[in-house]
């Protein structure tokens, strides 16, 4: 049995248009609506076939959705949500990907007082976003973090769990700011840190006249992949999360500074010690299946 037949998508990026393909592919009787704020998507959408049919307003998809995700920029949840409340079926729940949890789910309470709403974080993606960004195999063996509220209906979170685990995702249940809190150190610092790598490097190119882009090793290449991930995503990713954003980054701040004190006194062994743990780390990730083992992230030197 299927946990939905009538699902809506609002936000047809990356994220929302891989759901729906995913979708199409495992559940191909579930009724697919969408729509998006952006003219131009939405008729890209329309184009691609991706849902049953793309409304030209959020109030319209909603009318006979059991299931409505949102897919926008976690800083866009609350309009988003104030513009379906007046149509949102009572029975129906409400989800969202944002990559931050407290602030969002706080968002939609406030905006949707009595209605079920089961947060969810899809723990994938990439650089790239928009419509013809996504892919049905997205979310294959990747973690989708729920944090529902207390005293959440039961019924309704193995519900979008089970909606989850058909596009291929594991599942996993956390408090929204213990959520927050890990999230802060294995996506939202590292992202924040190659925003800021990058930009160095963009000052640098003027005075070396294109040698870094020139030389760039891989080290740098894999920073620029980062850094040109949604830049409106990521802005209320940061502003949403701020508090285990900065938290974490006074911590690494820390750390920084033990580094150039151990690299400044010659202190080698303290050094190799770290490295060998942080290797350590990216076998781990490796083993559970989070990354392909291909050397050089997998790219091809033929």
């Amino acid at each position: 049995m299927l946990p939905f037949s009538r699902v809506t998508i609002i936000g047809l990026g990356l994220i929302g248009s891989s759901i729906a393909r995913a979708a199409r592919r495992q559940m191909p009787t579930v009724r697919l609506t969408g729509h998006d704020a952006d003219a131009e998507v939405r008729a890209t959408a329309t184009a691609l076939g991706l849902c049953d049919d793309v409304s030209d307003t959020p109030g319209a998809a909603v009318t006979h959705a059991d299931l409505v995700i949102l897919c926008v920029p976690v800083g866009a949840m609350d309009q988003v949500a104030r513009a379906i409340a007046e149509d949102l079926p009572a029975e129906a729940v409400v989800s969202d990907v944002g990559s931050s949890k407290a602030g969002v789910l706080a968002a939609l309470q406030a905006a949707l007082p009595g209605a079920t709403i089961v947060p969810a974080h899809p723990v994938a993606g990439t650089e790239r976003s928009g419509p013809e960004a996504g892919f049905a195999s997205l979310f294959r063996g990747r973690w989708c973090i729920l944090t529902p509220p207390d005293g959440a209906d039961g019924a309704a979170v193995q519900r979008v769990a089970e909606f989850w685990r058909r596009l291929g995702a594991q599942i996993e249940t956390m408090a929204p700011d213990h959520h927050d809190r890990v999230l802060a150190i294995t996506s939202h610092l590292p992202h924040l840190i190659a925003y800021t790598i990058v930009g160095t490097a963009s000052d640098m190119e003027e005075i070396t006249r294109s040698e870094v882009i020139k030389y760039s090793a891989g080290g740098f290449r894999d920073f620029t992949r980062i850094a040109a991930s949604d830049p409106t995503m990521w802005r209320d990713v940061f502003l949403s999360n701020k508090d285990a954003v900065l938290d974490m980054l006074q911590r690494f701040s820390e750390d920084l500074s033990a580094l150039q004190r151990a690299i400044r006194w010659g202190k080698g062994d303290e050094l190799h010690d770290l490295f060998t743990r942080t290797r350590a780390i990216r076998r781990s990730i490796v083993e559970q299946g989070q990354d392909d083992p291909a050397p050089d992230f997998g790219r091809s030197h033929e």
